[in-house]
């Protein structure tokens, strides 16, 4: 048997691919856009991919199922819960398929969402029993799925069908089975997930604490607190994945001249600049929306930028285009017309706008120097961009709670000429904000480094009310 996981960086995905090398046949389990890595991955081990399986749909990033499926003619499997509306197979619990000597038994494990599944792997040339389990988001290395991206109203249902799957179905087999996620850290689809991208059922028994001994109450209560912020976007995602996706084609670099983007601009396009910040800070077009083309980019850009707008970009250098362009469309950003491919000096020498400076990256006992020595009329308004939940654990005394989700809809209670400092819990979540404010016009942007967490641990004080 040969299995190999591939992880994204910052979006926290795992997908696998799990192959049968005597027989020279292959399954992929939740492929993400850029569906190359796996058919390169079967062509060095000789095998043919001849089916796709998808553990649910997912609300986090968009699956590339529809474009694997288009390269490999093999077909999708979903649970028959999935409702989902292109071509596929429908699986039920119990199902079995089979890839030459590799049993892949079907489990429904509702939870995440409805439709979820958890896939037992056996090596039937070893053993009838499973030696791992693709858990999909049910069961994390730490952490176990969050049962609310379907909707805050199914989260309780869903949190009571976690508590079947998990302790009913998933922890009564044997401490010995190898168990693969569909997440690691960085994904907002659990609380909090390890670092470690796999693990043991004995180990989790003994460590998670969503499996620790709880009444089915009590555990609904432990899975519906304490939640993150939803990934941008996730709504629209989960529709598309429903749907079917477009495939994406080959993505080859797309070079626009200047005067060849401004029509694109004219009719709404919107441009992202994903160069470094030290680039942005010293020169920019007003308007631009700034985030760098790092691991961060996926989890980021629903947070401050139109799904559906036609989209032009500046980068760092051509050969970032590729990297960026399947960062966009994970989470559904389809609409790349291309990239600039002339410089700002030009821009300018256009007669075309430029400015310079940047969102101020203020420390905290920075921060606290200026809010002491403020007056009434001058002072920022401090904008707490985490979750309710957060929110009341502590936070800087006068911060408004505005949830990073909600911010695009709450700009107008805000004053653009006034000073805005943007604060989450780490500075990770702030700098989406910041890259907000910046682009709808606010004139002076603070963002606090290390958030709420650095300025607890500078030793200022927080507020609970």
């Amino acid at each position: 048997m040969y299995t190999q996981q591939f992880f994204i960086e910052g979006l926290g995905c795992a997908s696998y691919i799990i192959g049968c090398e005597a027989k020279g046949v292959a399954a992929v389990i939740d492929p993400d856009r850029d569906v190359q890595k796996y058919l390169d991955a079967a062509a060095r081990r000789g095998l043919t991919i001849t089916h796709i399986v998808e553990t649910h749909l997912h609300a986090d990033h968009v699956s590339g199922n529809s474009e694997l499926a288009a390269r490999t003619d093999a077909k999708i499997y979903l649970h028959e819960a999935s409702g989902a509306e292109f071509a596929h197979e429908t699986v039920r619990d119990g199902d079995e398929l089979m890839l030459g000597n590799i049993r892949l038994k079907v489990m429904h494990t509702p939870g995440h969402t409805p439709e979820s599944i958890t896939l037992l792997v056996a090596d039937t040339t070893r053993s009838e029993q499973p030696w791992l389990a693709l858990t999909g988001d049910t069961l994390f290395v730490g952490d176990m799925g969050r049962p609310d991206l379907v909707g805050a109203e199914a989260a309780n249902g869903l949190a009571e069908s976690m508590y079947h799957s998990l302790f009913d179905k998933i922890l009564p087999l044997n401490d010995g089975l190898l168990i693969y996620p569909g997440h690691g850290a960085g994904s907002l689809c659990g609380k909090s997930i390890g670092s470690m991208r796999a693990s043991t059922l004995g180990y989790e028994r003994a460590s998670n604490p969503a499996l620790a001994d709880r009444q089915k109450e009590d555990f609904v209560a432990f899975a519906v607190s304490g939640l993150p912020e939803q990934p941008g976007n996730h709504k629209r995602i989960k529709s598309m994945n429903r749907k079917g996706i477009k495939p994406l084609g080959e993505v080859t670099p797309t070079a626009l001249t200047i005067r060849d983007s401004i029509p694109y601009f004219q009719r709404g396009a919107g441009l992202l600049d994903t160069r470094s910040k030290d680039a942005y800070v010293a020169a920019h077009v007003p308007g631009s929306v700034h985030l760098e083309a790092d691991a961060q980019l996926s989890n980021r850009i629903g947070f401050v930028f139109p799904p559906d707008a036609p989209m032009i970009l500046i980068l760092e250098t051509p050969a970032e285009y590729a990297n960026v362009v399947y960062s966009l469309a994970r989470v559904g950003y389809e609409n790349v017309i291309g990239y600039l491919a002339e410089g700002l000096d030009v821009w300018e020498s256009l007669g075309l706008p430029i400015t310079a400076g940047d969102v101020k990256d203020v420390e905290p006992q920075e921060l606290y120097q200026l809010l002491k020595s403020c007056s009434n009329g001058d002072c920022p308004t401090i904008v707490d961009v985490r979750e309710p939940w957060e929110y009341r654990q502590g936070h800087v005394p006068g911060a408004v709670l505005m949830p990073l989700g909600q911010l695009s809809a709450r700009l107008a209670e805000l004053d653009p000429q006034r000073p805005v400092v943007v604060i989450c819990a780490t500075g990770n979540r702030s700098q989406s904000a910041a890259a907000l404010l910046g682009q709808k016009g606010f004139k002076t942007i603070y963002n606090v480094l290390g958030g709420t967490g650095a300025w607890e641990y500078s030793g200022l004080p927080l507020a609970d009310d």
